[in-house]
């Protein structure tokens, strides 16, 4: 209530402005000046009570691991490292759109409610909240005995002074909540009004209006964190039974064997082509690189040697063979499955490295073929770089697929010649013995 010594409302807290019958404003009560000081500490206890910041003290920039726990990655040390310092200097001056977005457990979460508990230490107004809740909180609004009107409720977001939307893409994508995200983002980009943003999601499977706000790079600073979940200690989720690279360890540039003392001259120098290329690939990767060829002829071992060599540097990659990706993929629609299937198909979608091993060699089920094909066309589309092994030729595969393959703008393919290598330095030792005997 007001002061009951109040001119303006007597002490009812609330005032109605002297105006016509037809006017906008006739009947409508407004918080009297009076109640300035309650209505602003009531203001700061629903910002407090929505953000829930008894859960997120913790969360500070003193608690954070800028550096990572164990990442043998520099490429993920360095990421991590530049949204910690980009979160410090929001922290310090609010401005703009901060960005955060890259898989679970990553450390955005962390940076966002360290930008919000070093704000609220300076005394600024500052809102942190998951969008489900954000959704939930103005839904509710519109109940009877709602304590405030869904319009107040939607201004007080729209303007705080500071927002933080934690987890943007994981709230359900009604036309409501779609028109309400878009109403509430656009006012505050249009405002310039500072704003922080977390997502595990791509930006292109947002809404598009809502991306092309978060893609104005004159307004929005956005990082992509490459560092894996924290909770793993460290241990990289993708050698968590998807990531066959331990098993090709050895497969290296200097083990790669030209089989020159039992293949034709032809087929040696094909082989020393398809190894420059791959070696020139692995130092610049741009693009798609594709090795074509029959079972045995090295394709496999050259993509692995791309993929320990991209991790010899430190750089987040991902090998797996196709059938093994699909049996992955499939094995997540359990509901006892550790990871859900649109987290693992992230996972793989989105590796800034990737090899995929032996395409064509899987089922060719009509759902295998579109889960194929939404994932390369993504990293078609983006630009990701990506090396393919298959023993069909392009005429074979998927014509969508194929069409990807063949635009040679983006993507080189080599058709290794060289037949199934089945022997050892023993049998090439043997055979070059053989051949002295005869010439002898």
């Amino acid at each position: 209530m007001g002061k009951p010594d109040c001119p303006i409302c007597g002490g009812l807290g609330y005032f109605r402005y002297d105006v016509p019958l037809d006017h906008p404003e006739f009947g409508r009560l407004h918080p009297c000046p009076c109640r300035a000081d309650e209505l602003v500490a009531q203001h700061q206890e629903e910002l407090r009570r929505l953000s829930r910041w008894e859960l997120l003290e913790r969360f500070t920039f003193e608690t954070f691991h800028p550096e990572g726990r164990g990442l043998p990655s520099d490429a993920r040390r360095e990421s991590l490292r530049l949204a910690y310092e980009l979160a410090r200097d929001f922290a310090a001056r609010p401005q703009g759109w901060l960005l955060f977005y890259g898989g679970y457990g990553c450390g955005k979460t962390h940076l966002a409610a360290a930008i919000a508990n070093a704000l609220l230490q300076q005394g600024r107004e500052v809102m942190f909240v998951t969008v489900p809740d954000l959704l939930d909180h103005l839904r509710a609004a519109y109940a009877p005995d709602s304590p405030t009107s869904y319009d107040e409720r939607f201004e007080r977001v729209r303007n705080v002074e500071v927002l933080i939307l934690d987890d943007l893409g994981t709230e359900s994508a009604t036309p409501w909540a779609l028109e309400k995200l878009f109403q509430l983002l656009n006012h505050r980009y249009l405002a310039q009004a500072p704003t922080v943003i977390t997502t595990n999601r791509d930006l292109d499977v947002l809404d598009p209006r809502l991306r092309s706000r978060l893609t104005d790079v004159g307004l929005v600073q956005t990082v992509h964190i490459l560092a894996p979940d924290y909770r793993q200690a460290g241990v990289d989720n993708n050698r968590q039974g998807l990531d066959a690279r331990h098993l090709y360890s050895r497969l290296t540039f200097d083990t790669f064997d030209l089989r020159e003392l039992e293949l034709p001259q032809e087929q040696v120098e094909n082989l020393r082509r398809a190894l420059a290329l791959a070696q020139a690939y692995a130092a610049t990767p741009e693009g798609w690189l594709t090795f074509l060829g029959g079972h045995g002829c090295g394709k496999t071992h050259l993509a692995a040697a791309i993929a320990n060599a991209w991790d010899q540097r430190g750089l987040p990659v991902l090998f797996i063979f196709v059938p093994d990706l699909l049996d992955h993929l499939r094995a997540a629609f359990n509901p006892q499955s550790p990871v859900a299937y649109d987290r693992r198909f992230m996972e793989v979608r989105n590796a800034p490295y990737l090899v995929l091993d032996d395409l064509g060699a899987e089922s060719s089920t009509p759902w295998a073929q579109e889960k194929l094909y939404q994932l390369l066309n993504y990293r078609y589309v983006a630009q990701l770089p990506t090396v393919l092994t298959t023993s069909l030729s392009l005429d074979q595969l998927d014509p969508r697929l194929s069409a990807r393959l063949a635009d040679v703008r983006h993507s080189t393919v080599f058709a290794i010649e060289a037949p199934a290598y089945r022997g050892g330095a023993v049998t090439r030792r043997r055979r070059a013995a053989s051949k002295r005997q005869v010439g002898g």
